[in-house]
């Protein structure tokens, strides 16, 4: 099985501020805007209401709420009114999807959302940043990939649709994009090497935990803490893509390491080593209350996603 860190949501090029931590400890990831998406800020639901507003004060711009946005990954059935059908789901192309299929990313494998969060609270009927609050990196989701469709540049829309209509909304089915322009569907069930855990597929977190937080204490937001196991035996390179140079990890005395994530990229993969600690992390990062996830089916088993490890290219 192979995790992927998987950056997503507004950033500092993409809607220019935070996606908001709520004082109850409720989190919201804020999807970027999108040209030619079919759907707007206005028209997406969150724990606090309309999303339009809640955009319109962060960021200061009136126009934010009758802008597009790109709901990808679509993780809360919430969010939007929803056909039959619906699971989870997460496009992607270009440069990004490259690198996924050179790593051999397929089903079974499991991403694991992240992206810059900050505390906020209300004043004046308003939501603003809370001051003080440092921003960080968080988990806000997870998709374990049931299936793939290579969809490409120019979508057969009418033939994917009549097999999935629920996808009808979907931004990679929407406007001209790369030839390997592909979307990921969540698996029923999410599996773990050991076996079933019982958790949908897909999910976005519903609350704040501390697992959920990379970020190290008192770092800048892309100082990250990580079990262990995710780090390099000192001196070696990493097997975390895009981060192989040694010189971005430090192992620390209570057993974690911290790393000096890239700036940029969006799809980082490596193999869940087969050690103790790594399949626990998993189950309890997965294990926090989910927003809007589809229920797994009771009683099924879907061998599809225990796959036997794939070599992999150090990126």
């Amino acid at each position: 099985m192979k995790i992927i860190f998987s950056r997503k949501g507004f950033d500092s090029g993409y809607g220019g501020v935070p996606s908001p931590v709520f004082p109850n400890g409720q989190l919201m990831s804020l999807p970027i805007p999108g040209g030619q998406a079919p759907h707007r800020f206005d028209e997406l639901t969150t724990p606090v209401g309309p999303m339009g507003p809640l955009v319109q004060q962060l960021t200061g711009r009136p126009a934010f709420p009758r802008a597009a946005v790109h709901l990808d990954p679509d993780l809360d059935a919430g969010s939007v009114a929803r056909q039959p059908g619906w699971r989870g789901s997460l496009g992607q192309a270009g440069a990004a999807q490259s690198h996924l299929a050179s790593q051999g990313v397929g089903p079974g494998d499991l991403f694991l959302f992240f992206g810059w969060f900050r505390e906020v609270e209300q004043t004046n009927d308003a939501w603003n940043y809370r001051r003080g609050a440092p921003g960080q990196h968080v988990l806000f989701g997870y998709l374990q990939i049931g299936q793939v469709l290579t969809v490409g540049a120019q979508p057969d829309t009418a033939g994917i649709l009549a097999e999935r209509p629920w996808l009808h909304d979907h931004p990679h089915l929407d406007g001209e994009r790369s030839v390997n322009n592909t979307i990921y569907l969540a698996a029923d069930e999410l599996i773990l090497p050991s076996g079933p855990t019982g958790r949908p597929g897909a999910g976005a977190f519903d609350q704040l935990t501390a697992d959920q937080v990379l970020t190290a204490p008192g770092q800048s937001k892309s100082r990250w803490r990580l079990p262990g196991w995710c780090g390099p035996v000192p001196g070696e390179r990493s097997e975390l893509t895009y981060h192989g140079d040694p010189a971005r990890w430090a192992h620390q005395d209570d057993g974690s390491v911290w790393l000096t994530s890239v700036a940029k990229g969006q799809e980082f993969v490596m193999d869940l080593p087969p050690v103790a600690g790594a399949e626990a992390w998993l189950r309890t990062i997965t294990h926090g209350a989910l927003r809007g996830a589809v229920p797994a089916p009771a009683g099924l088993v879907e061998p599809k996603a225990a796959v036997a490890p794939r070599r992999r290219r150090l990126g």
